[in-house]
């Protein structure tokens, strides 16, 4: 797919595009398939279909197309250095010709067509990267070199296999979601590998550190020595840029979609960004779920389009069940309890106030991810009697759910750890933590680089309603996404000091892990902390800092130890 970008686009240079594609597929003898020219606000989205063994030339022939369909009505060559002699001539048809044969007889790889095609009829995940070609998962995977794949009569069938598969989506609740449904598996008796925006993770052991929500991260766990069980954070960026990560999966979770991410890939209002989360429905099997949660109009008007079996969540159960239509499981809230509906059944999950993920039912939003784990992971065989263990002590151990809604209680300030990253996840946060607030409540601030500039000053709005006292502004490290040092921070100050926030109070410190230290600095005995922290790698930092300092009976006032006493080890 491909973005346009400062491009005037208009009907006549979508049409002009789609006509030089169809000739180059016809010339190229690739089949008719699909192509999409999407105009939007920001200018076009622009894809086709192609054979599997063809996908690099595939993005010439997009590019081109483009390019030439430009320098044709005259205008200036918007992708000069992607022209002859590297990339095929703007200008020039026969010569754009000649490159892009070129091209695609050097990518072209008919046994990698069979290879998929015999792997499809046995039922077996596929799984193409740079290199490497895998069938089936974990326990029941094997891989080839791509350039060396065997026949498909070579291959000993008897020995690969898959497993279950849930991918889990939508604007906040995504990791929290997919460790819950990752724990009932594991308490079902499976090695369950799951992939987050904290890393790749088989059990307790992490593969790989790092944002994996994407199909990198799907590929490390779904070929991860000795697993039968996957759960795949699938986020909107992967999804945008390199599409679902496997073409079968058993569940599919969608948590909800709010304002967020707008202005890339063309997503620009809540349809958009609905669209996308629930694309992660058509990697379903026949016989796949679709939880979605009834509480989220915008999701209940798109999915009124979705075929196949669906399960709602709800906090409240009613609203669940009014949503599902006749024999959909559903789940949510009813006097207190998390109750489970499944063929007529209600089974009893346990009361909410009791589960530690819930913070005595105050934390509304984990009570929306725990009815939507246990509808997925029921749907993956996993009983009710399970859930209803696991829920009672799931949270309760900081290991179980790390930098997601964590508390401390520190030299007389309460501290909340979370990852709040967009109006919606921050106000749920502080909704919790200011519940019967007493002293001053300090906040740390900040917002990656690749959000509007409405949804940057929307999230200094919500911070502004709760009055705090004292906010600390940040850099995120590794997501300026293309903003200068300190860009993000300044339109959140401008925002606060318009919502009422006196200038006083906000406090520039761009490094996350000493802002961290300053809100620690400012505090006293009394006051509330609310801290999300973005930085994969500050994390692990902070919550050592706060271990540290209630393990050493730090007081509120006291100089904090220094930095490099509170990394975590290795």
């Amino acid at each position: 797919m491909l973005e346009t970008v400062g491009v005037a686009v208009d009907d006549a240079l979508l049409a002009d595009w789609e006509a030089r594609v169809r000739r180059v597929r016809a010339a190229l003898g690739w089949p008719d398939g699909a192509l999409v020219a999407r105009a939007h606000r920001s200018g076009a989205s622009l894809a086709l279909a192609a054979p599997l063994d063809q996908l690099l030339t595939a993005t010439e022939v997009d590019e081109w197309a483009l390019s030439s369909a430009l320098v044709a009505r005259g205008g200036a060559d918007a992708f000069g250095v992607l022209h002859a002699p590297g990339h095929a001539a703007a200008w020039d048809e026969d010569s754009a010709l000649h490159t892009l044969r070129a091209f695609a007889a050097a990518e072209r790889n008919p046994d990698l067509i069979d290879f998929v095609l015999a792997a499809e009829a046995h039922g077996l995940t596929v799984l193409i990267d740079e290199e490497v070609v895998s069938l089936g998962v974990g326990a029941g995977s094997r891989r080839w070199p791509l350039a060396q794949l065997p026949k498909p009569a070579g291959i000993d069938w008897s020995v690969l296999h898959d497993a279950p598969i849930a991918l889990v989506t939508g604007s906040n609740g995504k990791t929290t979601t997919t460790r819950l449904i990752a724990a009932a598996l594991r308490a079902h008796g499976r090695s369950v590998a799951y992939t987050c925006t904290d890393g790749v993770f088989v059990g307790a052991a992490a593969l790989a550190a790092g944002d994996y929500s994407g199909p990198a991260g799907a590929r490390t766990a779904l070929r991860a020595e000795g697993v039968d069980a996957a759960v795949l954070e699938t986020a909107r960026g992967g999804l945008l840029r390199r599409g679902l990560a496997v073409r079968h999966a058993d569940v599919a979770v969608v948590t909800n979609v709010s304002d967020d991410h707008f202005g890339e890939y063309g997503v620009h209002d809540l349809d958009d960004l609905a669209a996308v989360k629930l694309s992660v429905a058509r990697a379903l099997d026949e016989d796949g779920v679709l939880v979605l949660n009834a509480g989220d109009a915008q999701l209940v008007r798109t999915a009124a389009r979705a075929s196949g079996r669906l399960a709602w969540f709800a906090l409240d159960l009613d609203r669940a069940l009014a949503q599902a239509r006749a024999g959909e499981p559903s789940c949510g809230a009813r006097d207190g309890r998390l109750i489970l509906r499944v063929d007529e059944a209600e089974h009893d999950l346990g009361a909410i106030a009791a589960m530690p993920l819930s913070f005595g039912g105050v934390a509304r939003y984990n009570v929306a991810n725990l009815a939507a784990a246990a509808l997925a992971a029921h749907a993956l065989g996993v009983a009710p009697r399970t859930l209803r263990e696991l829920f009672a002590r799931f949270g309760a151990a900081r290991e179980d759910n790390p930098g997601r809604l964590q508390h401390w209680s520190v030299g007389g300030i309460e501290v909340f750890v979370d990852y709040a990253h967009n109006p919606d996840g921050l106000r749920g946060l502080l909704e919790l933590a200011t519940h019967g607030r007493r002293g001053r409540l300090g906040l740390l601030l900040g917002q990656a680089g690749n959000r509007e500039d409405a949804e940057i000053r929307e999230l200094a709005a919500v911070a502004a309603a709760f009055a705090p006292e004292q906010v600390v502004l940040k850099d995120i490290p590794g997501f300026l996404r293309g903003r200068a040092d300190g860009e993000v921070p300044a339109i959140l100050r401008r925002e606060l000091v318009e919502r009422g926030v006196a200038a006083e109070r906000i406090v520039l410190e761009l490094d996350e892990f000493e802002a961290v230290r300053r809100a620690f600095g400012w505090a006293r005995a009394g006051d509330l902390l609310v801290l999300p922290v973005h930085g994969n790698a500050i994390k692990p930092r902070v919550a050592a800092l706060l271990d540290t300092l209630q393990a050493g009976g730090w007081q509120a006032g006291e100089p904090l130890p220094i930095a490099e006493a509170t990394a975590p080890a290795g």
